[in-house]
């Protein structure tokens, strides 16, 4: 059912509604222009219709876009054309894009406000409910997912804007009366309302089958209210931290006593999920040998999945990205070309150790000396597997070719020698034949496309031969709910009201998975645990952006101060640790012929001279700012706080 609901996306018509084909993603182009009557007296017709409504649901973040995997300090962008993110002016706009002011204005990233999908939508509703072409299985089917999508588009706006107006039929201008296109904002708290009451309707007319994934589920439905109704619980819990945060009539911001009640909702239906009721849903584990490769499998595998609950899917015939093009390792990558996101030392160094501590990278013993290590991984052993299937680190491979990541060469007496192009070579003292002295892979500092930072993403890297090659790309699918995400839902749920136990054993599975075998208590699960789990299995999937808003913390970890190497290395359990600027971890090979350790390896961390800016989160970034000229087209809307 899947692969035939891809194939569909290619065989779209554009109609009157206004729908059109993704020219980025479709290989076959529409021929025909269709008048509406027509395009939904052909059931075929009527689900490419569907597909395509499918097909531009909002994304963050977005495979076809690299940027957006790469904010928040979480990654450093190495490419020329994106340094300007870490110099100037830092202080983040409505969107929370960190970038200079253009013209006294800040820059913005995330536009998701699109009342033009939500029309169609409905429409599509409104003439799939009178097309006599469909039977009435298949039409109340076509509804229910149209529905869902409305549902899910929604709760994007909502964690973006707050509450906005509410229109679930298609709106008609009769040519003199604007104002009865003029809808105003809902409360923040009914928007949260409306989500989980579609969802709680449509779990009953979707399908209970974890084998779809890229259509509407009882399972996918649930996995929304979970997540709706534990933002909203969290909104109406830590937005008292920021009351200047709120608006008189509701529209952003929920009361604290609406709290427990989000909470329980959301613990029983991430519980539904749990039961199976919803389909055999369940965590990845097919690789038990090997734990990060099982991990970073979850985003590529797409046979008998069983984590995955909803996806935007990509099939290599008709739609495809090049995200694997532009990140992967560069060192004989297909065309050579890659390397754009290099994780950062501030996401590498909070994955934990497998005893539960938290512990910074040894890169100097207790004299202030060097740490030598036969291998490039083996500074990184004993910790999360996770960290493996997120991120590339130096001394590991990918597609079964070595990353050969190093900065230069480190004389005994501290001199480095290096090189200012990848390869580069060098006649190290003692030596009369030059040899290689810097990675193929970098990192180079001020050299875009290498591994500046010393790492390269992993996740949703497409291990398949040609997925890096231009006019090839990559069919990996962008995952928009799985299963371990209901698991830590129910567990901050459990946590929030009072069931520390309960939260500990939802805990323990996800992170048993990454083989952190010694089970958390009740008595260990904080508010921080929950911030930082959430942290490091969700990261580069959009949800730290939304964690950071709805615990309201964002301006505690970027409060627009320098970061110094002490205040990296420091409180790294701590749901509030500060990481205003981007740090690295740079390998260096030793050489002092004679001692034991050469030709042995040394890690030093550095803060790149790119990096001028201390990111500044201001209590306006927490809700995207509603353009001017929306708000001059209907008066009814109210600005946003701090706008």
């Amino acid at each position: 059912m899947k692969n035939k609901f891809i194939i569909a996306i290619a065989t779209l018509f554009v109609f009157s509604l206004g729908c059109k084909s993704d020219s980025d993603y479709l290989d076959i182009k529409p021929t025909q222009v269709l008048s509406p009557e027509l395009a939904f007296s052909d059931p075929t017709q009527v689900l490419s219709i569907l597909a395509d409504l499918y097909n531009r649901q909002y994304d963050y973040p977005r495979l076809t876009e690299w940027v957006t995997f790469g904010d928040f300090n979480e990654s450093f962008y190495s490419e020329n054309g994106q340094y300007n993110n870490y110099h100037g002016n830092s202080t983040w706009g409505f969107r929370g894009y960190r970038g200079p002011d253009v013209g006294g204005r800040p820059t913005y990233f995330w536009t998701p406000w699109d009342y033009t999908y939500i029309r169609e939508l409905n429409l599509f509703m409104e003439r799939c409910a009178t097309a006599t072409a469909l039977d009435a299985t298949t039409k109340a089917s076509y509804i229910a997912e149209a529905r869902f999508l409305r549902a899910s588009y929604y709760l994007t706006l909502t964690q973006y804007y707050g509450g906005v107006p509410i229109i679930l039929n298609s709106l008609e201008f009769d040519g003199t009366d604007v104002t009865s296109l003029q809808y105003p904002r809902a409360k923040e708290s009914e928007m949260y309302d409306f989500v989980i009451k579609e969802a709680e309707e449509l779990k009953l007319l979707l399908p209970a089958n974890s084998n779809t994934k890229a259509r509407a589920t009882k399972g996918a439905a649930l996995a929304m209210e979970s997540r709706a109704a534990l933002y909203a619980a969290s909104i109406a819990k830590y937005g008292a931290t920021t009351p200047s945060v709120s608006l008189s009539g509701g529209e952003v911001g929920i009361p604290a006593g609406m709290a427990n009640a989000y909470y329980t909702t959301a613990l029983k239906a991430a519980e539904e999920i749990i039961s199976g009721s919803a389909g055999a849903y369940s965590l990845y584990k097919k690789q038990p040998g090997n734990l990060s490769e099982n991990f970073a499998a979850i985003f590529y595998d797409k046979t008998q999945n069983n984590e995955v609950i909803w996806v935007d899917d990509y099939a290599l015939k008709f739609k495809r990205h090049g995200f694997t093009q532009v990140n992967q390792p560069r060192f004989g990558a297909e065309e050579e070309e890659g390397g754009r996101i290099n994780p950062s030392l501030n996401l590498v160094q909070s994955f934990e150790k497998l005893d539960n501590t938290f512990a910074p990278l040894a890169t100097n013993d207790a004299t202030g000396d060097y740490v030598y290590y036969t291998n490039q991984q083996d500074i990184f052993a004993g910790r999360d597997a996770r960290l493996g299937g997120t991120v590339i680190i130096p001394g590991s491979s990918f597609k079964a070719r070595p990353v050969d990541i190093w900065a230069g060469v480190q004389l005994a007496n501290g001199t480095v020698i290096s090189g200012g192009e990848r390869g580069a070579q060098k006649v190290l003292p003692g030596k009369t034949v030059p040899e290689q002295v810097v990675g193929f892979d970098g990192p180079i500092n001020g050299i875009g496309n290498t591994a500046q930072t010393g790492f390269y993403i992993r996740k949703y890297q497409d291990p398949a031969i040609g997925s890096g090659q231009r006019g090839v790309g990559s069919a990996v699918w962008l995952v928009r709910y799985r299963y371990a995400e209901i698991l830590l839902n129910a567990a901050e749920a459990a946590f929030e009201l009072g069931q520390s136990s309960v939260a500990a054993g939802y805990m323990n599975q996800v992170r048993a998975r990454a083989g952190l075998v010694v089970p958390l208590t009740g008595g260990d699960i904080t508010f921080d645990r929950i911030v930082h789990e959430r942290r490091v299995e969700f990261a580069f999937e959009g949800q730290y952006f939304f964690d950071l808003k709805r615990f309201r913390i964002a301006h505690q970890v970027f409060d627009g101060v320098a970061l110094s190497k002490t205040d990296l290395l420091s409180n790294l359990s701590k749901a509030t640790k500060r990481s205003t600027q981007p740090y690295a971890l740079l390998p260096y090979k030793y050489y002092a012929p004679g001692s034991p350790n050469n030709g042995k390896w040394i890690y030093k961390v550095d803060l790149s001279n790119i990096v001028t800016a201390s990111d500044n989160w201001q209590l306006g970034n927490y809700y995207s700012e509603i353009e001017p000229d929306i708000l001059t087209r209907n008066p009814k809307l109210v600005k946003q706080p701090n706008q």
